[in-house]
């Protein structure tokens, strides 16, 4: 019987096959990875790196590593991504939330200062990442959130209650038009739509394209198809004064920002993120 490879052994052989691969990261991965497996947190994976791994460790780590080599994202194999400091369960049924989608919440509390915020609406909910957020940031606030996925909807449920903000936000099947009026409208709606295009899409890596929902990247060929929607949709139920956060592709400011002000938007800007890309159409909805 041979001898027992090491957890130093077992990440330098995963981070090969992942670099093999192709993969984006392959130290990271399988550190994370082997650390998961082992419930450890990576210092504790670090001060194990000599220790030899038991039977049925290695049975843990196996198809994890072999998850990965397939281009399955991270975080679907965790189970989990972190957003604007916290946790977040993620599935197949949702997107996998990125950094810079936490703009949106960076300038909501911008707008809203000292929690001032009462009232809100999360257009295409996914993991719920944008909803949960502001509702852990306003503590005072109530939100809506919608998807046309129960898939999703069931992992954003999950989010909430694992923030502790269940009772102030609640989840909704239905499409951005169908958005339930809130009394006196709402004072901020956000949302993080499919905007993809079609050529775009093409050119994603495989761990985007064969592995998260199609639908919630995607619209058809221009990735503007829906924006108008939702605009629309934003500018009807609003409050006099009520701002919209629209997150777009690096590509659509202009487009977006105009039909954002077709909707009836005033004030419309457009806001890069923080590697210089257009990432926010922002607009309020006039007071008269």
């Amino acid at each position: 019987m041979g001898k027992a490879p090491t957890v130093r052994e077992i990440l330098g052989k995963s981070e090969a096959f992942f670099e093999g691969r192709g993969l984006d990261s392959p130290r990271l991965s399988a550190q994370l990875l082997l650390a998961h497996a082992l419930g450890l947190d990576r210092l504790g994976l670090i001060l194990a790196m000599d220790r030899p791994l038991t039977p049925d460790e290695l049975d843990a780590v196996r198809p994890l590593v072999a998850r990965r080599g397939k281009g399955e994202p991270m975080a679907y194999i965790l189970g989990e991504r972190e957003f604007y400091g916290l946790e977040f369960a993620v599935t197949p049924a949702t997107l996998i939330p990125r950094p810079e989608t936490e703009l949106i919440i960076d300038r909501a509390l911008e707008l809203f200062p000292g929690g001032a915020l009462r009232a809100f609406a999360d257009l295409g909910t996914g993991s719920g990442c944008l909803a949960v957020t502001l509702a852990v940031r306003f503590p005072e606030a109530t939100g809506l959130a919608l998807d046309v996925s129960r898939d999703a909807l069931v992992v954003a449920e999950a989010n909430a209650a694992r923030h502790g903000v269940s009772g102030r936000v609640t989840f909704v099947e239905a499409d951005f038009a169908d958005l339930p009026p809130h009394p006196g409208g709402y004072e901020l709606i956000v949302s993080n739509p499919p905007y993809v295009s079609a050529a775009e899409y093409r050119e994603c890596s495989r761990e985007v394209r064969d592995f998260e929902p199609v639908g919630a990247l995607t619209p058809g060929a221009t990735g503007l198809e829906v924006i108008p929607a939702v605009a629309r949709t934003a500018f009807a139920a609003l409050s006099p004064g009520g701002r919209l956060l629209l997150e777009i592709g690096w590509k659509q400011g202009p487009d977006a920002a105009a039909i954002a002000s077709q909707a009836g938007f005033a004030d419309v800007v457009v806001r890069r993120d923080l590697a210089g890309c257009d990432r926010v159409v922002e607009g309020r909805r006039p007071v008269a």
